[in-house]
């Protein structure tokens, strides 16, 4: 188990940080690890021998029995622990791309280490509130452990009715691995597929609406699986969940967007429509190095030089950013009060189901260990934040991770419920940037530390359910979420070292195979406009971006009515309007665009409400096969193209129409409505 575990720690977080810096991208999700794992370990407990060794009293064996789906749930929460990579690895990209600062080795591991690391400890608070509770049924859960108990009963058996999870695995994985030469390789153009502009590529007009690269992807299809996936695989996510997002997508980004792009509000127009950059008073993009000097901001250098600039779908962001706040604290509040205080005071032995009454036979993880574990961590941040120059107090550091305890059970709440995940990196970086006004370093370690304490002790909450479906020994799951984390942070870092250290023009938007680090280019730009120039320069009553301040009460009036809708009518499709859901399932936009999220609702239209509804038998026993084989066979051919034919002695490519005519149109160029002539600027003559 252990063995498995550690391989599958390391693959994943290899290639998910070397997939998240390209545009499109794939992640490797932990289902892949749950399939191909169980032939693995049988395979294993076939070939390694059984002899038995005796070392210093402790008997040991490389086969230590039969492969069981205990083993099997250890190693796939190990991978999933490791699915979204390191928050803290951004940061790093940032100080060095934006910032152009050359940080030590020991510098990002202890960054890495301690941001990542210091929120399962605040895991272990959640138990009584996220894991305990049969009414938290965490749905990617409960599949997942659906899919254990089928794969365990049916492996190994003869199908003579159908065809074998097995091999119908193997068929969607190289069908996906052959398939992607075509979009992502032969003819990239079907992987951007902004066909409308193909007919107008010089309509400015009709390439921000239609265009995939600064456009808003209102050309709906794709045949790219990875641009589809992109914000999440829709073979997963409930239906009602991404009908909600969709939802979001075309009154936010569809509708307002556009309205505000096309009347020059806030001098969008003179700028892309969608993009993930900051600009000047000149349309280009935002020179960081102009306004910061020794990682701090310079008034004067500022005045100088410009304010900054939003896209219209940046400011619209920000904007459902805050409505997804609000609309947490109000649909928590509503929803689950009394839940909240009765479960203050509960224990696991209070619980009535049949989990948590089996679950008593295995010693629950002491308190001391999160604590230990929590100290650890907190002190080498401490560390972290005090020898390095990171310009963070050690009090501001207390702050944020007393916010990421505080909302930690509201977000793991929701996503208990909808298998969706509540992002309130804005909000953090709001509060660091009033508390620490001109340092961009320490509001994005503030960020993190925030971010990731909330973000990881609901995770940890979420695999510890698993195990608790599962029967797993908490104390086993425990060592493993840990030791999966702590091998990931030291991989992440290695490998993106490796990249910027071998891949030519990696993080530029003319990047030859993609590698334009979309991730990070979002996070630079918030750390700009958080970090350097401050919320009170943009959001504060009289500033440009003031009124996106009025979507904090559009966040926290529309949960009310639609509450109190789905009360007086328990059966009606109000009770599937979800409006945390709404907010923030759009929050990937920028640098997402409306191809990722409509491509990406119409897959789970047919296969999560048409397939599930019409076709339930296919439906549950290969849906979630079939998504793991085009992730797998997406990312093993990108893996291919990329160190076969792209990397070696400058790559070899394919210039023809298909792959380079999309290229050339207003959309892939980033033209905006109203272009400024050489030397003349817009926006207002004086700011400060």
């Amino acid at each position: 188990m252990w063995v498995l575990g550690i391989f599958y720690t390391i693959l994943i977080s290899a290639l998910n940080q070397f997939f998240s810096m390209r545009y499109p991208s794939i992640i490797i999700t932990g289902i892949i690890a749950q399939l191909t794992a169980l032939p693995l370990g049988k395979g294993m407990e076939r070939v390694l021998p059984t002899t038995r060794f005796n070392t210093m009293g402790y008997t040991w064996s490389f086969n230590p029995g039969p492969f069981n789906v205990k083993e099997h749930v250890l190693i796939t929460v190990m991978a999933n622990v490791v699915v979204s990579g390191a928050y803290a690895t951004d940061i790093v990209a940032t100080q060095k791309v934006f910032y152009n600062q050359t940080l030590t080795t020991s510098y990002q591991l202890c960054l890495v280490l301690s941001t990542q690391l210091i929120g399962f400890s605040m895991g272990g608070l959640l138990r009584k509130f996220l894991v305990w509770p049969s009414s938290m049924i965490w749905p990617g859960a409960l599949v997942t452990s659906a899919l254990f108990n089928t794969l365990h009963k049916s492996f190994g058996k003869p199908e003579s009715r159908h065809i074998s999870r097995e091999k119908f695995f193997c068929i969607a994985l190289g069908c996906s691995f052959v398939w992607y030469w075509v979009p992502g390789y032969l003819w990239t153009g079907l992987s951007m597929f902004n066909w409308v502009c193909w007919i107008a590529p010089d309509n400015v007009a009709v390439n921000a609406l239609f265009g995939t690269s600064t456009g808003l992807g209102m050309g709906i299809l794709t045949f790219d699986w990875s641009m589809i996936s992109y914000i999440g695989n829709p073979l997963v996510t409930p239906w009602w969940s991404e009908a909600n997002t969709a939802a979001a997508l075309v009154i936010c980004f569809w509708i307002i967007t556009p309205i505000i792009y096309f009347t020059n509000t806030w001098f969008t127009a003179h700028l892309p429509i969608s993009s993930y950059l900051t600009f000047d008073n000149t349309g280009l993009p935002y020179d960081a190095a102009q306004v910061v000097v020794n990682a701090s901001f310079n008034v004067a250098q500022y005045e100088a030089y410009s304010p900054v600039f939003m896209t219209a779908t940046m400011a619209i962001a920000y904007g459902v950013a805050f409505a997804a706040f609000s609309s947490v604290v109000v649909h928590t509040f509503l929803w689950y009060r009394r839940d909240i205080v009765r479960r203050f005071k509960s224990s696991l032995r209070d619980e009535r189901d049949i989990h948590s009454r089996l679950m008593q036979a295995y010693p629950e993880v002491p308190q001391w260990w999160y604590v230990i574990l929590g100290l650890v961590m907190l002190l080498l941040l401490f560390i972290t934040v005090e020898i390095f120059p990171t310009d963070l107090p050690i009090w501001a550091v207390c702050v944020a991770l007393a916010l990421a305890a505080l909302l930690a059970i509201p977000v793991g709440m929701l996503q208990a419920i909808t298998n969706q995940q509540i992002a309130l990196n804005v909000m953090f970086e709001m509060i660091g940037a009033y508390l620490l006004p001109g340092k961009p370093i320490a509001v994005m370690i503030f960020k993190a530390s925030a971010y990731m304490g909330t973000n990881q002790a609901v995770g940890f909450a979420g695999d510890l359910k698993l195990g608790h479906y599962m029967k797993v020994p908490p104390r086993l799951m425990f060592t493993a979420q840990v030791l999966a984390a702590f091998l990931s942070c030291i991989v992440v870092t290695l490998v993106q070292n490796w990249m910027f250290a071998n891949i030519v023009d990696i993080c530029t938007p003319t990047q030859p195979q993609f590698f334009v680090c979309p991730s990070t280019s979002t996070f630079g730009s918030a750390s700009l406009l958080w970090g350097s120039i401050g919320p009170h320069r943009l959001f504060t009553p009289g500033a440009m971006y003031s009124p996106l301040l009025w979507f904090f009460a559009v966040g926290a009036f529309f949960p009310i009515p639609f509450y109190y809708l789905a009360r007086r009518y328990p059966l009606s499709y109000w009770r599937y309007i979800n409006i945390p859901v709404f907010f923030a399932g759009i929050g990937a936009m920028p640098p997402a665009n409306g191809i990722n999220f409509a491509s990406w609702a119409i897959v789970g239209f047919v296969f999560q409400w048409c397939m599930r509804r019409y076709h339930f038998r296919w439906w549950m026993r290969y849906n979630y096969i079939l998504s793991a084989g085009l992730d797998a066979g997406v990312a093993l051919s990108m893996v291919v193209i990329f160190f076969l034919l792209q990397m070696p002695k400058g790559g070899i490519t394919l210039n023809w129409w298909g792959n380079t005519f999309w290229q050339q149109t207003a959309d892939a160029m980033g033209t905006p409505l109203y272009a400024m002539p050489p030397g003349e600027t817009f926006g207002p003559s004086t700011w400060s």
